[in-house]
């Protein structure tokens, strides 16, 4: 077993990074307020326009892109906009820009008159609360129509308890993890880089001038790059796209595919390459040893992949097969039972090392409440009744959609109080030690299958289910940057009517501009057939008749993937190297896509070998400045570009 305990000479770099400040202050005010309104009105439409065009949000983009609005705003009128404020602005940003369009029902839409819903023959099964299935309201193409109240309605309640939920029991486990526990969080510091060199500008005083002077110059040199790189890579094909009705793709979007290319030689493997800068500077800022585990993965794919192929056991590939057509077959033939196998390992590895860390704990810091004066902290048993009465709710809901089937009760049940607090303890574990997050996939899936349900409706039934471990590291940024925790608490009472409202305007305007998907939207056009084929695949699952799923699930294979992943983790333990070189070597073995791996380990080197000889140990400090950078540059040129293709859409030819 990896020994969690153990010291790590790269996770120690990254515990060193920044330190906590002795006071907290209260970050949202009216300035907040008018930043959760500015991102409805003006960053949503843009996101939602981009992930359907390029695959990709601007929610990072989008919050740098608003707090620096912000920043230069307070600078002219002589504000007072500390740090506490800029994280809350942040937060903020990322609160809204999460939603994303699957967070709306514009993906929904598309599943239910979808070819894969057609031919698995469960387009006329799937609920009204998801999506109505009369052509004759589809065609109009707007969310505002009474057929579509029970769906918005059900978006609503997830989105409203699902977000109290990771709000409040994130608050609890970075409780007992970072107080109580005293872990790390080894890749807190990086979120927390850009918004102290944002912070510098207009809060002077007691910072060092020549630190913040580099900051900022940092923060100015990642912003042309990525004004120079998107206006090639996103502007040019949005705006020739709304002026000619097909984009000029100078780079490929989402990815140059190779596969037909190298069929004979690599049969069965996925070839090709993400041209995509960000794909560079994500792997410069990610631990090194992360992106090389995670390259030597997808070797050892490289290889595995044609030996599966000639021994019979890739059976459904067919030479020219597309990246996409691979990934799919290969998942059936073989890597969606091994994929659950190496998961359950790492499960299993992840509750391992909680249990030995608190075994070996010292007794009287655990019994020990750390609550830092100021910060604004709840007590636990607030904490615990959020979450009994949230899970309860979804409980009964999801019930009485499926008339109360005993089956699918003792599923809920089981992930209610035991799976979701158990997992997201996990996570919150391994965020703190080794900054990585835990998930089983397809529990969800393979507990519907045991439930004996028969139908697609629980498919689509609230299910409380969750891991709210990723969340710790969001408080310790806030920690980290003195933001108190009441702020994002009332952030999150503003919030809410404001994601819901948005999401619906822009997305029912957006569906209007051109049917979703078409060629005006290239992504979704190649990737939403693919993603609803999958999800069809699951779907067929509990129809009581043979799907794919079932040529898809084999024991033996799962026993495979559990049998290498905890062999590998013993090796790798006793070589004694980094805990990061074993999860990045999970992540290349699967069916990851090999494409935007290539280009992060390209940029994971030359960080290292260059960039880090350098400059020592302040590239670690350097790098994520650089990254919040381009993603502001980057986003500025993306919104500039979608505000050409609204004005476009919304100019009118006169008849004279």
């Amino acid at each position: 077993m990896i020994n969690f305990d153990k010291k790590d000479k790269e996770l120690e770099e990254f515990r060193a990074i920044m330190d906590v400040p002795s006071t907290f202050t209260d970050g949202f005010n009216m300035s907040s307020l008018l930043g959760a309104v500015f991102l409805a009105f003006v960053m949503i439409p843009g996101a939602m326009y981009m992930e359907l065009v390029a695959g990709m949000g601007i929610g990072g983009a989008a919050q740098w892109v608003t707090v620096i609005l912000f920043v230069e705003i307070a600078k002219r009128a002589n504000a007072n906009l500390n740090r506490a404020n800029l994280f809350i602005l942040f937060y903020i940003c990322g609160a809204v820009m999460s939603q994303g369009i699957h967070g709306t029902p514009l993906f929904r839409q598309f599943l239910v008159q979808s070819d894969a819903a057609t031919s698995f023959g469960i387009n006329a099964d799937i609920p009204i609360w998801v999506a109505p299935s009369d052509p004759d309201v589809l065609q109009n193409r707007t969310f505002f129509q009474k057929e579509w109240l029970p769906a918005i309605g059900m978006m609503a309640f997830g989105m409203l308890f699902g977000r109290l939920n990771t709000t409040i029991v994130g608050y609890g486990l970075f409780h007992q993890t970072s107080d109580i526990e005293k872990l790390p969080f080894p890749m807190a510091p990086m979120g927390a880089q850009g918004i102290v060199a944002l912070a510098e500008q207009v809060e002077g005083g007691d910072a060092d001038e020549s630190t913040s002077v580099r900051r900022w110059r940092l923060f100015c040199i990642g912003g042309a790059m990525g004004m120079a790189f998107s206006a090639i890579y996103l502007a040019l094909p949005t705006i020739t796209g709304a002026i000619f009705g097909t984009p000029l793709q100078i780079l490929p979007i989402p990815f140059v595919d190779w596969s037909q290319y190298t069929k004979d030689i690599l049969p069965a493997f996925a070839t090709g390459i993400s041209l995509n800068m960000a794909q560079l500077i994500t792997g410069m800022v990610m631990p090194f040893y992360a992106v090389l585990g995670g390259i030597i993965g997808l070797l050892v794919t490289m290889v595995a992949n044609p030996i599966l192929y000639h021994t019979g056991v890739l059976t459904t590939y067919e030479k020219g097969d597309s990246t996409l057509e691979i990934l799919f077959n290969n998942n059936i033939d073989f890597y969606f039972s091994f994929g659950i196998g190496i998961s359950l390992a790492i499960a299993l590895i992840g509750i391992w090392g909680v249990i030995r860390s608190v075994i070996k704990a010292d007794k009287t810091k655990r019994k020990e409440s750390t609550f830092p004066e100021g910060r604004g902290d709840i007590k636990a048993r607030w904490v615990l009744l959020t979450y009994v009465v949230c899970t309860s709710l979804f409980i009964i809901l999801g019930g009485w959609m499926v008339d109360w089937h005993k089956g699918v009760l003792a599923v809920m049940f089981f992930f209610g109080f035991l799976y979701t607090p158990l997992i997201s303890y996990v996570s919150a574990k391994l965020e703190g030690l080794a900054g990585q997050v835990i998930e089983i996939p397809f529990i969800r899936e393979l507990s519907f299958i045991l439930s004996g349900y028969h139908g697609v409706m629980i498919w689509f039934i609230p299910v409380p289910k969750g891991n709210y471990g990723a969340q710790t590291m969001f408080y310790r940024k806030a920690e980290l940057l003195g933001c108190k925790f009441t702020s994002i608490w009332k952030a999150n009472i503003v919030l809410y009517p404001i994601i819901i409202a948005s999401s619906l305007i822009f997305a029912s305007f957006i569906w209007s501009l051109a049917p979703i998907p078409s060629a005006q939207y290239p992504f979704a056009q190649k990737m939403w057939e693919f993603e609803a084929r999958n999800a069809c695949l699951l779907y067929s699952s509990t129809l009581g008749e043979y799907s794919q799923f079932e040529k898809a699930l084999s024991g033996p294979k799962v026993g495979i993937g559990f049998g290498l992943a905890m062999a590998m983790a013993t090796l790798l333990s006793s070589l004694n190297v980094p805990i990061m070189l074993f999860y990045g070597v999970i992540r290349g073995l699967g069916q990851s896509l090999p494409h935007s791996l290539i280009l992060s380990f390209i940029g994971a080197c030359v960080g290292r070998f260059h960039f880090q000889k350098k400059f020592g140990k302040d590239w670690r400090k350097m790098i994520p400045v650089v990254s919040a950078g381009y993603m502001v540059g980057a986003g500025l040129i993306a919104m500039l570009a979608i505000g050409v293709v609204f004005m476009s859409k919304a100019a009118y030819t006169l008849p004279y």
